[in-house]
């Protein structure tokens, strides 16, 4: 009762030779202009990076303030996020494990501390990476970047 179902070949399937090379000379081309626009963004790249640092410390910081009802003074400052505070006025509840993701706080993509004010200068605190020189102002590579001008 075996039934041999009968296969219908009707052409051959896959590309030929002049198909692969054109669509090699196609990602060639492609690489080629993308490639260098994305290594040449590497300064780019670390802004970016430190906006979002800054912005997982600014969530951090909120979770704080929900426990203890007020954020780490400067004195305290970002080391509150890691390990409970010991100067200053304590914090009335404070998390165990802390409240950043890795139980460390991170530095800035050049390698610096965040600089850190409570009470800030331009709301309840401001959180700062001077950029690659790691001193204040600067412009380019070395320029800023504040919270308070992250959108």
């Amino acid at each position: 009762m075996n039934k041999k179902i009968p296969r219908i070949i009707t052409g051959v399937c896959g590309f030929t030779l002049i198909e692969l090379m054109v669509v090699i000379v196609i990602l060639g081309i492609l690489a080629g202009l993308i490639v260098p626009r994305l290594m040449g963004r590497p300064e780019e790249a670390r802004r970016l990076k430190a906006k979002m640092q800054i912005e997982i410390l600014e969530t951090a910081l909120k979770l704080y303030k929900l426990d203890s009802g007020m954020y780490p003074d400067t004195e305290q400052g970002l080391q509150a996020l890691v390990e409970a505070p010991e100067t200053g006025t304590l914090p009335k509840k404070w998390r165990k494990g802390g409240y950043l993701e890795k139980g460390k706080l991170p530095k800035d993509p050049w390698d610096n501390n965040f600089v850190y004010l409570c009470p800030g200068i331009n709301y309840d605190y401001d959180i700062m990476s001077y950029g690659a020189d790691g001193l204040p102002g600067g412009e380019e590579k070395n320029e800023d970047i504040n919270s308070w001008e992250i959108e």
